[in-house]
């Protein structure tokens, strides 16, 4: 039996950019989408007077509307809720500013269609050379490598990195960790990870090409750094008690 698969595509303010992503999801795999769920996180990506013309288009889309902006790891709640309801076997996360490349989702989906893993992340830290030849920033790239070996370090976890924007979920992985009760930051990818090996979740790590543009970022380094560290001091606080259903 095939797998049912739902993109989700948080979307804040990337009017630009999403028409790109959509297109850039190759026919082959477009096909094998049961649904793509892009939630408008009140940022205008795709205002309520338009949609009607993206869903002629792409027919699979379904646009889950937020009325105020909930945050990064708001909108990705809402799209795996709706995931679930629709019965979805696989919820792979796609960003709306093509920065991670749609046209991987077939090679990303493939450990959960083989129940070989529970969960994947896209990692673009698998190699540091191809990091940096597709424009990570320095600063990222060193930023990057340190918060990542002390989460390793704090969490007794060896993942390439937490902080990658390209991640995907079997059912199983949704159900398993209580995602409601996480953050609405832009480190709620780095909190799934994290609480989804703790609980006994396989996951792949498997590498994904680095691409940096021009694409408008809403995420602040600083501010994101302290997020991190955030996560860290919670944990060692035992916040996260990964036993409790």
């Amino acid at each position: 039996m095939s797998k049912k698969i739902v993109v989700v595509i948080p979307a804040y303010k990337a009017a630009e950019t999403l028409p790109s992503v959509l297109a850039r999801i190759v026919p082959e795999m477009y096909e094998r989408l049961l649904k793509i769920l892009v939630v408008e996180d009140g940022g205008e990506t795709v205002p309520r007077s338009t949609s009607a013309e993206l869903l002629e288009k792409y027919p699979k889309v379904e646009v889950l509307f937020h009325e105020h902006n909930r945050g990064y790891g708001g909108a990705q709640k809402t799209g795996y809720r709706r995931a679930l309801e629709l019965g979805a076997d696989i919820a792979a996360m796609v960003h709306a500013d093509g920065q991670y490349a749609p046209e991987e989702l077939e090679r990303l989906c493939q450990p959960m269609v083989d129940d070989s893993a529970d969960m994947v992340l896209g990692s673009r830290m698998r190699s540091w050379r191809s990091a940096l030849k597709g424009g990570m920033p320095k600063y990222k790239f060193v930023a990057n490598i340190c918060l990542t070996q002390l989460e390793n370090l704090v969490y007794g976890l060896h993942f390439s990195e937490y902080h990658s924007g390209y991640m995907l979920y079997s059912r199983k992985a949704l159900e398993t960790i209580p995602f409601e009760k996480l953050s609405d930051t832009f480190h709620f990818d780095g909190e799934m990870l994290l609480v989804g090996a703790k609980r006994g979740l396989r996951v792949a790590d498997l590498p994904i090409p680095t691409r940096y543009g021009d694409e408008e970022s809403h995420l602040k380094p600083i501010k994101y750094g302290f997020e991190v560290l955030g996560v860290i001091r919670d944990y060692l606080r035992g916040k996260y008690d990964f036993n409790e259903d």
